[in-house]
């Protein structure tokens, strides 16, 4: 059984990494619950995780930690858009100062690989689609800029010090844990939320911006794919199909059996307006995304109920 650590492990990507990682590793969790929920592991402790409150600002415990660790999911962020723009100071100290620091600690550990949680923010509203890694990053955000230098840093402590790494763009994740009460909740558990409470379904701008959702289970299958391959570099990780807010209003609607409405507001300052990944590149480390939206979506709603 391999070693594995999972920064940010109690949210909500890391959380379904973690219970996947612990069926054949020995995982270690560690998060300081900013964001993430203990709650999110209680079923999962003792069952080859351990849970650690600790923040990646601690570079002597990250240090610490990845003693004999052979692979890092670094999933620890600040990954709100809005709260970025609020407070770009904080924001840079986890996503920035805090990658540096993984990566400094793996380094110095010797770990085999560091797979690092990106995101499609970096591309910002770029007119190219679909969106291949290879374009120029465009990012809108003090959050977008935070994720492209933590790319750019995995770039060097490769070149400069041979520490593998591989950069995951995820594109809109979604699934299980994901927490809809945030101020910050992404469009999905906002929608079902309102939902099953009777609610009109709030759509910020006119409901034609286009996204690219992939369900939390094929976003941990890359992280594992992305490990396990000898392959290093750029992915994106998205369904590599793009749906409009209204027609997700829609569907979300059908499959909760809802007779509701929908409510328009003004556009959100940092939002993009059209995302569709290219994920022919991911095929090199195996990935090729096992649920359609509908399909993710039923699983979600299932969850909840």
């Amino acid at each position: 059984m391999a070693k594995t650590i999972v920064t940010g492990g109690a949210g909500f990507i890391g959380a379904n990494l973690a219970k996947e990682l612990s069926t054949k590793n020995t995982v270690i969790v560690i998060d300081n619950l900013s964001a993430g929920k203990k709650g999110n592991l209680t079923e999962l402790l003792g069952k080859n995780i351990r849970f650690v409150d600790g923040s990646i600002g601690d570079i002597s415990l990250l240090k610490r930690l990845f003693k004999n660790a052979d692979f890092v999911f670094h999933q620890a962020a600040i990954s709100s858009v809005a709260k970025s723009i609020e407070n770009p100071l904080a924001t840079n100290e986890t996503n920035v100062t805090g990658t540096l620091n993984v990566l400094v600690a793996a380094r110095d550990n010797g770990v085999k690989k560091v797979i690092y949680a990106s995101s499609a923010a970096i591309y910002g509203d770029t007119p190219t689609l679909p969106q291949k890694e290879e374009i120029m990053p465009n990012p809108q955000s003090p959050y977008a800029v935070t994720k492209l230098i933590g790319e750019y840093y995995c770039q060097v402590f490769q070149a400069v010090y041979g520490l593998p790494t591989v950069s995951l763009r995820y594109f809109n994740v979604y699934g299980p844990k994901q927490d809809p009460n945030s101020e910050y909740a992404a469009v999905i558990p906002r929608f079902i939320k309102s939902a099953s409470e009777g609610k009109p379904l709030i759509i910020f701008g006119d409901g034609e911006q286009t996204r690219d959702f992939v369900f939390v289970s094929d976003v941990v299958q890359a992280n594992i794919l992305a490990a396990e391959s000898d392959t290093t570099g750029v992915f994106n990780i998205a369904q590599g199909r793009s749906v409009t807010i209204n027609e997700l209003a829609r569907l979300v609607i059908g499959i909760m059996n809802k007779d509701l409405g929908v409510v328009y507001k003004g556009t959100r300052v940092g939002d993009i307006r059209h995302s569709l990944a290219d994920i022919s590149r991911a095929k090199l480390i195996g990935y090729k995304p096992r649920y359609d939206l509908e399909q993710g979506l039923r699983r979600t709603v299932g969850n909840l109920q």
